[in-house]
């Protein structure tokens, strides 16, 4: 069984930098089409954040290009997301998540395993 476990989220300083990781169990992330990152407030849908395909390509949600960040690790089997100029804004829980086959996409409905969310809270 696959598990995906989130960490690195807590309370930052506008303009500052967080990392967060994704971890997995029950699988590697080479064998996956992608992992991606989403993010979720209590008043949005699911944003997409970020992607990282099994190649290696990566993309990047508009409201993050240039500050954000995805990136994997194959030895260690985790998925690091860097999160730099952070702002009110990108307030909120974020997810990891992967998606076994299929086509690429920024849409959730396309990723089969979750991880529980980590909260990340940028102060003004």
């Amino acid at each position: 069984q696959v598990q995906l476990v989130e960490n690195g989220g807590g309370l930052v300083q506008s303009g500052g930098s967080l990392r967060l990781s994704c971890a997995a169990s029950g699988s590697i992330f080479i064998s996956f089409n992608a992992v991606a990152w989403f993010r979720q407030t209590p008043t949005k849908q699911r944003e997409f954040v970020a992607f990282i395909t099994r190649r290696g390509s990566t993309t990047y949600g508009d409201s993050v290009k240039g500050r954000f960040t995805v990136s994997r690790d194959n030895t260690n089997n985790t998925v690091y997301l860097q999160m730099n100029s952070l702002t009110p804004e990108d307030t909120a829980v974020y997810y990891c998540a992967a998606a076994a086959m299929g086509l690429v996409t920024t849409f959730p409905g396309s990723y089969d395993y979750w991880g529980q969310g980590t909260q990340v809270t940028v102060s003004s």
